[in-house]
């Protein structure tokens, strides 16, 4: 068995950098920006109001001053004009600031009869008013790599950048293997179960940016497994589920060996999650992840997420880790590094219960794994301990 920081060293050299594609703006959230974008505009463009008022010279903006309204300045539509001392312009929110005024007066603050205005209430010092700019200027750059956000997403909007240049999303084919599995929607038969793992699995892969492609179950048979694998050609990753441990039913190594699969490592020293493969079939990357529910989803957060985060160009690093203080008493643990279900609530982390890798249910209620380290001392409420928060 190698370490978790062993498999993962591994992973990352399967991990082949996807190309760089170009795709709309509106398909731009989620993906990772490739190449650094500069901006084509300054924002904003012109000194613009920052409230519904009266623009107007600010040594004029005395308590009780009287103002002619000259004009309106509307977000789309300026005044074109030079405003003169005694005059105002109605002016409102992001609407360009007429030459020569240098202050906005909220409306709360004045009133109007007519064509005229009186400031009836203090303005304060504020100027309310955004200069050209404030935002960002022409040639700002953003930065790759990055996962964009919907924030990124507005601000490139903003920047004018109809394009973006991002790595292409990786297309992982997901298969689970196993007599005993139906899809959802099926009638099990009275010793088969639902093929869960394909589903959550499917998921995770859409929350890293990647597209999943679910093939059909892989009974335990060869002719059956050989064909499924043969399904998965294209994909950038292959992710089989079950059948690699060392039953006799366990069949995905010796299938994939006759396919051409290069092995990387198999057998990790973790739980759960200690029959885990990984190789090349056919320079294809793939990852044998066990069987059991919660064990398959551990290991895709642990194992899966920082590959195709390598695979969009965003490093070689593990999953997000912080530390954080126990909320009760953690037992000691055994020799195999232990990805532990865990809820994090009021500031602190405890296990969720019972840890049996099959249990959906505690890993559904948990949102965090404590990371205990092999042969780790009991731990007390309180100690600090490594902790992967799940979404």
């Amino acid at each position: 068995m190698i370490t978790v920081n062993q498999a993962l060293d591994q992973l990352f050299a399967l991990a082949d950098l996807l190309p760089v594609e170009t795709v709309p703006l509106r398909a731009a959230a989620g993906r990772v920006l490739a190449e650094p974008v500069t901006a084509n505009r300054t924002q904003p463009p012109f000194a613009a109001s920052s409230m519904d008022g009266y623009a107007l010279k600010g040594v004029e903006a005395d308590l009780h001053a009287q103002f002619k309204v000259v004009g309106e300045s509307a977000a789309g539509s300026r005044w074109d004009g030079t405003l003169k001392p005694g005059q105002a312009v109605r002016i409102f929110t992001g609407a360009p600031v007429p030459e020569g005024a240098d202050k906005i007066v909220i409306q709360e603050d004045v009133t109007r009869s007519g064509d005229m205005i009186s400031i009836t209430d203090d303005p304060g010092p504020k100027d309310n008013i955004r200069p050209a700019g404030v935002d960002f200027e022409k040639g700002m750059v953003l930065d790759a790599p990055r996962r964009l956000s919907p924030g990124d997403v507005a601000l490139l909007a903003s920047m004018n950048i109809p394009q973006v240049p991002v790595r292409s999303a990786p297309v992982v084919a997901l298969i689970s293997t196993g007599d005993e599995l139906v899809v959802p929607g099926e009638t099990p038969g009275p010793d088969q179960i639902i093929a869960s793992n394909t589903y959550g699995l499917a998921a995770m892969l859409e929350g890293m940016g990647a597209i999943p492609r679910i093939l059909p179950i892989a009974r335990d048979t060869i002719p059956s497994l050989t064909a499924v694998l043969e399904l998965a050609q294209g994909a950038d990753l292959i992710v089989t589920i079950g059948g690699a441990s060392v039953g006799d039913h366990d069949l995905v190594a010796q299938v994939a060996g006759d396919l051409g699969m290069e092995r990387s490592f198999y057998k990790v020293a973790m739980r759960p999650g200690k029959p885990l493969m990984a190789g090349r079939l056919n320079g294809t990357p793939m990852v044998g992840l066990p069987g059991n529910p919660v064990s398959a989803m551990v290991c895709g957060t642990v194992f899966v997420e920082p590959m195709l985060a390598a695979m969009q160009g965003l490093g070689h690093t593990l999953t997000p880790r912080q530390s954080m203080p126990l909320g009760a008493d953690l037992a000691a643990n055994g020799p195999r590094e232990h990805y532990m279900r865990a809820i994090i609530e009021n500031g602190a982390v405890r296990d969720a219960g019972a840890q049996d890798s099959s249990l959906l249910t505690v890993l559904a209620r948990s949102n965090a794994l404590i990371v205990h380290p092999p042969n780790d001392a009991q731990r007390s409420a309180g100690d600090m301990v490594d902790v992967i928060t799940l979404s």
